[in-house]
């Protein structure tokens, strides 16, 4: 019997795969476990359904011969390719350590190029896994264009499909900006850093000691940049939040997020809401609450947990389907919307409304943070951008005010005038220009001050404007809330609300695009 010709080239093709498969030494393998990480195809094993990763260019090699690079490792240290997550497509790249320390080149650029074109065309949320060393400082300037490759992708990709970056390593210089232009940011805590330059740089330019965790890592870019969207203790707890946050994202923008089957009733009364306010309208209450109570399930997925926590965002489903949630929290700062709390909010309306999330914005605002900071910082720039997403967003919207609804502050929480499909208010609530003490003082200033008692003849006009304003009834009887409802009610409200708007379409002007107040 002849031997199959096809035999000893598939031999030399199986012994090429298995080079491909271990491209890292051994002693860069043990270094990055001794460290605590795992390998780039641990975490892609993690990450997919069992058996559904199918990997692209698992045989390409670096061609920077004048680099005198000798060293010519199948991958060239980024694995790319396509699974399932819950049985849901998804694109993803995985960056390798341990070959040439996941250092960017050319062919390393070419084949993310590839997959990120791959997950456009086919409308597929792409996950980038980023654990490398930057540009590969040997193919020079080629890497830095090779950047731009990806820069570009990641704009053309945006609001079309997901995009999700987990940094589980190293992130630094001009690898930072990729993720940076992705709707999510993920961190570990202590194991991932992000920043342009580095605590050695930093100290030689300003003077500034600073440690590599201080600078760029987890903890810094959850609370004190806005960088990092969600952290994690470590790489398997972040890989399980990403997994989390994919199901309640569409797999693109045409698409409607999947429905959960909850056993969670829809017509649920909610009786614990009406022992939520406190006696005492200056008194803060955990807007947490509020929305765990009205979701399904309790179940909700906070966005930027330690970022801007004047206002708490986060999506949760009702009656099975995704919605975004924002809500002011009178637990920081009374719940006032500061320039962080209007950047955070703006862009999760953003994101929520390019992939067709409903929105649905809990409003208890006594005003924007006053102060010489807050003015010299651009509020008003900042606001703008908070009052310009949702005056922009033709997802369905539904708003529920629970206790202060104050001046500018009101109108930019997805009021009625700027677009808000429904407008709930419970009889707790305040809709006036500001608080009745500020109020009483600008109305009735010459009359205290010829007042025999100021102080007693002010509580006298205090209690009077909060009779006559602080209530919902002058709004509701001009339209300007639909409904004044007891908070019991408000589950079965906003389950009706969002079934009866699924069918609403929108039309938004021929136009390149708007001017968003940067």
């Amino acid at each position: 019997m002849a031997e199959h010709p096809l035999k000893e080239k598939l031999a030399d093709l199986e012994a090429r795969k298995t080079e491909a498969l271990h491209a890292g030494t051994e002693r860069a393998v043990n270094r990055q476990h001794d460290q605590g990480k795992m390998l780039a195809r641990e975490r892609i094993e993690y990450l997919l359904d069992p058996g559904s990763f199918h990997e692209l260019d698992m045989l390409a090699r670096h061609r920077a011969h004048e680099a005198e690079l000798d060293n010519r490792p199948y991958t060239d240290g980024v694995i790319t390719g396509w699974g399932t997550i819950d049985g849901r497509k998804v694109f993803l790249f995985s960056q390798d350590f341990t070959v040439m320390g996941g250092a960017l080149g050319e062919v390393f650029a070419e084949k993310i190029h590839k997959v990120m074109d791959l997950a456009l065309s086919v409308g597929a949320p792409m996950i980038g896994l980023n654990d490398g060393a930057g540009a590969r400082i040997q193919e020079g300037v080629v890497s830095l264009d090779s950047y731009g490759g990806i820069f570009y992708r990641n704009v053309q990709a945006s609001g079309v499909i997901p995009q999700i970056s987990v940094v589980l390593g190293p992130c630094a210089g001009g690898a930072v900006y990729s993720p940076a232009m992705t709707d999510f940011i993920f961190m570990v805590r202590e194991k991932s850093h992000m920043f342009i330059t580095g605590p050695d740089v930093v100290k030689t330019v300003t003077g500034e000691e600073v440690t590599l965790e201080e600078l760029g890592g987890a903890a810094s870019h959850a609370s004190k940049s806005g960088v990092a969207t969600f952290t994690g203790a470590s790489e398997t707890a972040v890989l399980d939040d990403v997994k989390y946050l994919l199901s309640f994202l569409p797999e693109n923008n045409l698409e409607a997020a999947p429905r959960f089957e909850s056993g969670d009733d829809p017509d649920r009364l909610c009786p614990e809401l009406l022992d939520v306010l406190p006696d005492s309208p200056n008194l803060p209450y955990d807007m947490r609450n509020v929305i765990e109570a009205v979701v399904d399930d309790g179940d909700f997925l906070e966005y930027f947990a330690n970022w801007a926590p004047s206002i708490v965002c986060g999506f949760a489903r009702v009656d099975g389907h995704s919605i975004g949630v924002v809500g002011n929290q009178p637990m920081i700062l009374a719940g006032v919307l500061d320039i962080e709390s209007s950047e955070k909010a703006a862009r999760f309306v953003r994101t929520c409304d390019a992939f067709n999330i409903p929105l649905l914005t809990f409003v208890d605002v006594p005003g924007f943070l006053p102060g010489v900071d807050q003015e010299y910082g651009g509020i008003i720039r900042h606001g703008a951008k908070l009052l310009y997403a949702y005056c922009e967003a033709t997802v369905p919207r539904i708003q529920v005010i629970t206790r202060k609804a104050y001046g500018g502050a009101y109108v930019v929480m997805d009021s009625k005038s700027v677009g808000s499909d429904l407008s709930f208010a419970w009889p707790s609530a305040e809709l006036a220009v500001m608080g009745p003490q500020g109020a009483v003082e600008i109305i009735h200033r010459r009359e205290l001050q010829q007042a025999a008692d100021p102080d007693a003849r002010k509580a006298e006009l205090v209690d009077d404007y909060t009779e006559r304003f602080a209530n919902p009834y002058i709004a509701a009887e001009r339209g300007y809330v639909d409904d004044v409802i007891d908070p019991a009610e408000t589950r079965r409200k906003v389950v009706v609300g969002f079934e009866v708007l699924r069918s609403k379409r929108e039309e938004l002007p021929k136009r390149k695009h708007g001017n968003v107040p940067l």
